[in-house]
């Protein structure tokens, strides 16, 4: 009899406890489930929360510049309207003491600090200029010729031989001023980093995202703190200079959808790569009509 009747409690209770283990398993399953959705969205927000960090110090980089670039531009107009009634009064007394050669050589030397001046004005005149490339289709490889046949007495003198590795067929949308003057900082960049001389490499080659512009010399190349700070405005490591040079060619690639690279060259010396992006030549609005 007891037999019997433990036998049919056995048979009674056997699916509550198969339903009791079924739901321990769903509980179970489901629990897993939460703290892997609360990991991953733990991971979501510390990389949102990375990523919001990084665009406010990016803001807060650009509102900065803007203040120097207003600032710079107020300065550089004041300075070079200075500088026209002191030049046309250099000239005139060049004129005045033409005959006295101690004279002479003395203007020649004031003449040289206005020339070094200018250069200032310019480089803060370029830096605060914000304007929207106009976009034209020409060769980087062309651009990079011109530049260092036009820099050749300067190479020659410095004993500097400069090497161009851009195929003239290599064409790309920019604005020929503004991809002229970066090339041309980069170039003199490379050229104050070999003072006694060295070797010059200017490559351009296409990638599958644009265009890609190499600059390279075979100097000291770059210390690593300088590395994170080269494109800060007034930054330099030269004895003279406004540090403003690589912050132009930085602001120059920005505004074309690029980027600025600089690293290190493994035999020696630094290389600096303009990246252009590619981009189509859109017509203006007097072409489209």
């Amino acid at each position: 009899m007891t037999t019997l009747l433990t036998s049919e409690l056995r048979s009674e209770l056997a699916p509550e406890s198969i339903d009791l283990q079924t739901i321990l398993a769903a509980w179970n399953e489901a629990t897993d489930r939460l703290q892997h959705t609360h990991e991953a969205l733990q991971a979501e927000v510390r990389r949102l929360s990375d990523e919001l960090e990084d665009k406010n110090r990016e803001l807060a980089r650009r509102n900065r510049l803007a203040d120097l670039g207003q600032m710079a531009s107020h300065v550089a107009h004041e300075v070079r309207n200075g500088l026209v009634p002191l030049k046309l009064y250099l000239s005139l007394l060049r004129r005045r003491i033409r005959d006295d050669a101690e004279g002479i050589e003395i203007v020649g030397n004031v003449d040289a600090g206005f020339r070094a001046l200018e250069v200032i004005v310019s480089d803060l005149l370029h830096f605060s200029a914000h304007r929207d490339p106009k976009l034209q289709l020409l060769s980087p490889g062309a651009l990079a010729h011109d530049l260092c046949q036009s820099l050749q007495p300067q190479f020659v003198a410095q004993g500097i031989e400069a090497i161009v590795e851009a195929p003239l067929d290599l064409t790309t949308t920019a604005d020929p001023d503004m991809l002229r003057r970066a090339l041309l900082n980069l170039i003199l960049n490379a050229v104050d980093a070999m003072p006694q001389g060295g070797q010059l490499h200017v490559t351009a080659r296409t990638t599958p995202l644009g265009i890609e512009i190499e600059v390279a010399d075979n100097g000291p190349g770059l210390q690593d703190d300088a590395l994170a700070r080269l494109f800060e405005p007034f930054f330099t490591t030269k004895s003279t200079g406004t540090g403003l040079g690589l912050a132009i060619v930085e602001r120059i690639a920005e505004a074309h959808g690029g980027q600025v690279l600089a690293a290190n060259c493994p035999k020696g010396g630094a290389a600096f790569t303009f990246c252009l992006p590619h981009r189509p030549l859109t017509p203006s609005p007097t072409e489209e009509i």
